[in-house]
């Protein structure tokens, strides 16, 4: 292993603005996560939305794991495409939505698939199209456990919603799914103590449905809740970010061992006045839903400052103005992955320092077949 681990041999052959996968790096990140649930890959359900690539998948499911979570029906399409054992689509669909994942679950049928449902209309207009095309569609119901973005509370409404999955012929009733990503807080046992009060009441309903329901799951958080879910072995856990990193969680989440396995590539275009530098890193490159000193880390510079991007550009103000060159490239840790992936087509392989293929980033695209 090279000392300087990032550095690309024949770096020529990789374009910029673009993004350099470390395949050792991945590989390592899969380990970690198997080892953290003592060998029982049954335990997990990784998040495609991070990696949407079917040969990380493949990875994957070398390793053991073969559920999947996942935002998009072509995210779903992939994981099934490579021999996923079942694939959760964790978004409550709507629209044509509905008629895709229909087809999707009719044409991979060695893919178990399922879907969350927060709402009894949601659960009658899955339960009617399902029933017009004779099918019974696997539903998770997914719990508002406090960050409001998506689930039904718990209360009367949980128990009306479960009421009217049971008049549906179409549907099956599988277990809850709870996400808890507004819980980051980087100490851990802050983090940890918030999660497991959040979950009081909703372990408690599950218990008493288990009763009822012997083979239900309850499928649990992402990448920051990770290793709080993992104790609880009731609990399927779900992260993704793991899976390559990034700056953001590697920051927040101190107690979790994973590597940086994706770096952007960027390249010096121009040095356009004294102390500036500006990268063809722009905001079509990088995550940029954070402020300007949070979307990219550099690790072969030093004092510097992004000061502006544009769509194509990246201005940034340097230390070492006279010793750069136009054509230098830089390697950069971004702040967020996932919205980064999704923003490049595909991926340069690098092993033992050497770019040894490229993988396209096939669910960035919203729909493939179906």
């Amino acid at each position: 292993m090279k000392d300087i681990w990032f550095e690309i041999d024949n770096i020529d052959e990789v374009d910029s603005p673009s993004i350099a996968l470390y395949k050792e790096r991945l590989r390592f990140n899969l380990d970690e996560m198997i080892a953290l649930v003592s060998g029982n890959a049954d335990r997990l359900m990784p998040h495609v939305k991070t990696n949407k690539m079917p040969e990380v998948l493949k990875l994957l499911i070398r390793a053991g794991i073969t559920d999947f979570k996942a935002s998009t029906i072509s995210e779903a399409e992939i994981a099934a495409a490579v021999g996923a054992n079942s694939v959760l689509i964790a978004h409550q669909l709507v629209g044509l939505k509905v008629d895709r994942f229909l087809e999707l679950s009719t044409h991979f049928q060695s893919t178990c698939f399922s879907t969350i449902i927060d709402s009894v209309d949601a659960a009658f207009l899955l339960n009617k199209k399902a029933e017009k095309k004779e099918q019974k569609v696997n539903v998770y119901i997914d719990i508002n456990n406090g960050m409001n973005r998506s689930g039904i509370k718990m209360g009367p409404g949980l128990d009306a919603l479960l009421a009217a999955i049971k008049e549906c012929n179409g549907l099956e009733f599988k277990g809850l799914h709870v996400y808890d990503g507004h819980l980051r807080d980087p100490e851990f046992s802050v983090r940890n103590k918030k999660i497991e009060s959040g979950f009081e009441d909703v372990t408690t309903y599950f218990d008493a449905l288990k009763k009822i329901y012997p083979n239900i799951k309850m499928i649990c958080g992402g990448t920051p809740s990770f290793t709080s879910h993992l104790l609880n072995e009731s609990r399927i856990t779900s992260p993704g970010t793991c899976v390559l990193w990034d700056w953001g969680y590697g920051e927040k989440l101190t107690e979790q061992n994973f590597k940086y396995a994706a770096l952007l590539v960027t390249r010096i275009i121009s040095k356009p006045t004294e102390d500036i530098v500006t990268l063809d890193l722009g905001h079509k490159s990088v995550a940029s839903e954070n402020p300007i000193d949070k979307r990219v880390k550099f690790l072969n510079i030093d004092n510097y400052e992004l000061l502006s991007q544009s769509e194509e550009h990246g201005v940034l103000r340097v230390s070492n103005w006279d010793k750069l060159k136009v054509g230098d490239v830089l390697y950069g840790i971004p702040y967020h992955i996932c919205p980064t992936i999704n923003l490049h087509d595909e991926v340069s392989v690098i092993e033992n320092g050497l770019k040894t293929d490229s993988w396209e980033i096939t669910a960035r695209k919203r729909k493939l077949r179906f």
